[in-house]
């Protein structure tokens, strides 16, 4: 275990993150801050994506995207950052995802212009199909494939139930681990064998339903502690910069792992540089790749943010950061301080709802990515999804650290062989945005992509 924590550490250090930043920069630098000069029309995207079509709404796309964005990493990832990298691993997370909102903007872009549509209407696409389509090379697309099948499809998706069982675990030892894990995996299957609609039209109820209502609980939250708030920024921003070792370390440990934990649970949290989320939004029936690509800018912002910062400001406004405590259990604990034993109560439904819903999604991803392997074999789907039910129940007993170890070392592989095809194709990219803003600026209310631009 040992071995696989250094090799993790390794992959997280300083080339790993400059690479991940410095697409993210590149990115912005070529579209010309696309996600800052079309922040505003994001949200006026929105009213236009919810419209009904055939197959999968440019709004449910975007749901089951949240669905996988906006899970464990909002609760456990953010309290896993904090206490690995101190406050200032937040600031960090901040800067994932304002470069990430451009980074995943042209991933679901490049989903959306290369993808396969299936007989019955229905659309694949992602990394693995922009990859082997888009640069003509399949063997760096297999290689992704093969790193997504058992990261997102296999370990986030033990992770995300593993997470769900501890937050139960935490406010009761009465239910046995495999019971809860049994319960997960019916309501599971309940969902996946129902195929992406399902999943889409499950999302669009759930994942609006559970963001604004764990928003409200934070504004609570944080409208009792109103007074620590400016110091809990200013500790944030100090934290970010601060090269005073905590605990008597090295010189430069403290902004080392500020920046590590943040931009890796940054990713965990918002998948933008891993290309997972491209996948799904890939499956909507939209008009033109750009009017999604806005909805996966919105996916990063709401996703880190506002609902990573309201985690993060919970834990640093009560003080818990001192308890103690790991993982679900000390946001838990965080909320249970102000709220009593009703605020772990609305963490453990919350994490059930956050994890449910990114466990969907994550197998999701695991099965458009085994299918471009595959070429969509029903029986090898099928099998896929079987065993992401067993999945489901093994990780109830597995420790959370070897889950976030192996999480690590898989993201990292996902994160280098992505950027490649994003910085290479970043000009088709740039010919959507164009094409776009064309139509736009000659007055066409809904701009419309020819296919034939390919």
């Amino acid at each position: 275990m040992a071995l696989l924590e250094n090799f993790a550490g390794f992959l997280w250090g300083w080339f790993l993150i400059i690479i991940l930043l410095g697409t993210g920069v590149f990115l912005t630098i070529r579209l010309k801050g696309i996600q800052f000069r079309y922040f505003g029309r994001i949200f006026k995207n929105i009213k236009k994506s919810m419209k009904k079509t055939d197959g999968v709404s440019g709004f449910g796309a975007l749901c089951a995207a949240l669905g996988s964005q906006v899970g464990t990493g909002n609760l456990v990832g953010v309290a896993s950052a904090l206490v690995s990298g101190g406050p200032g691993a937040i600031f960090w997370m901040w800067i994932t995802a304002l470069v990430g909102m451009c980074t995943n903007f042209c991933e679901v872009v490049l989903g959306q212009v290369y993808r396969d549509k299936d007989k019955d209407g229905t659309f694949a696409g992602g990394p693995s199909y922009y990859i082997s389509k888009g640069l003509k090379c399949k063997p760096l697309a297999a290689a992704y494939t093969l790193f997504v099948v058992l990261g997102i499809g296999v370990v986030y998706v033990m992770l995300q139930s593993n997470s769900v069982v501890s937050a139960v675990r935490g406010m009761t030892d009465a239910i046995p681990a495999v019971v809860v894990g049994l319960f997960l995996m019916v309501l599971t299957a309940l969902v996946i064998f129902g195929g992406m609609k399902r999943l889409a039209d499950f999302a669009s109820f759930v994942v609006p339903f559970m963001s604004i209502a764990y928003l409200l609980v934070a504004m609570v939250i944080l409208a009792i502690n109103i007074k620590s708030m400016p110091a809990v920024v200013a500790l944030i921003f100090k934290s970010a910069f601060s090269f005073k070792a905590v605990g008597g370390g090295i010189i430069g440990h403290t902004i080392k792992n500020a920046i590590r934990y943040g931009v890796a649970r940054g990713l965990f949290s918002n998948d933008a540089g891993n290309g997972t989320a491209a996948a799904l939004h890939s499956t909507a029936n939209v008009k033109h790749p750009f009017a999604q690509g806005l909805s996966g800018m919105l996916g990063v912002f709401v996703d880190t943010v506002i609902v990573c910062s309201s985690t993060a400001f919970i834990i640093l406004s009560t003080g818990a950061l001192d308890s103690g405590k790991e993982g679900i259990e000390l946001t838990q604990y965080a909320l249970s301080s102000v709220m009593g034993k009703s605020g772990g109560m609305l963490i453990l439904v919350a994490m059930f709802l956050f994890g449910f819903t990114s466990l969907l999604a994550d197998i999701q991803i695991g099965e458009i990515n085994l299918g471009w392997i595959c070429a969509r074999n029903k029986k090898v789907i099928t099998a896929y999804r079987v065993l992401a039910c067993v999945l489901v129940i093994v990780s109830a007993v597995i420790p959370t650290a070897t889950l976030w170890t192996l999480v690590d070392i898989l993201t990292a592989f996902m994160v280098l062989v992505n950027v490649i095809p994003l910085i290479a194709l970043s000009g088709k990219v740039k010919d959507v945005a164009n094409d776009y803003e064309k139509q736009i600026f000659d007055g066409v209310e809904e701009p419309v992509w020819d296919m034939e631009k390919m």
